[in-house]
């Protein structure tokens, strides 16, 4: 069974920082993309960052550019989104995907791409 498990989530003051973990288990995802989406209350699910199956290349939102940092240890089958000066507009529910093709190279900005899903970790950023 594939299971993508978030967590690293929390309440922290605007200014602070947080990491966030998503570990996969059930099957490698050494070559396949991941990303971080996120939700806030009332809105729809929306990008955040996205990194390559090898880690040469990354994505990210121009909301979060420049603050969030995401990587990933393949060994581990782990993928990682350090967030530094967070805002109160970061506050979401944020949720790690998986590609199911292995080296995917296609809009990895978009939801529908990503084949498998964490249930999530909320972020709560405090103004």
């Amino acid at each position: 069974q594939v299971q993508l498990v978030e967590s690293g989530g929390g309440l922290v003051q605007a200014g602070g920082s947080l990491r966030l973990s998503c570990l996969a288990s059930g099957r490698t995802f050494s070559r396949n993309a991941m990303a971080w989406f996120r939700q806030a209350p009332g809105k729809e699910r929306e990008f955040v960052a996205a990194i390559s199956w090898s880690g040469g290349s990354t994505y990210y939102a121009d909301s979060v550019k420049g603050r969030f940092t995401i990587s990933r240890d393949n060994a581990k089958n782990t993928v990682y989104l350090q967030m530094h000066s967070l805002k109160p507009e970061d506050t979401a529910v944020y949720y790690c995907a998986a590609t199911s093709r292995a080296y995917y190279t296609g809009n990895y900005y978009s939801l529908m791409e990503y084949e498998y899903w964490g249930q999530g970790t909320q972020v709560t950023v405090s103004s």
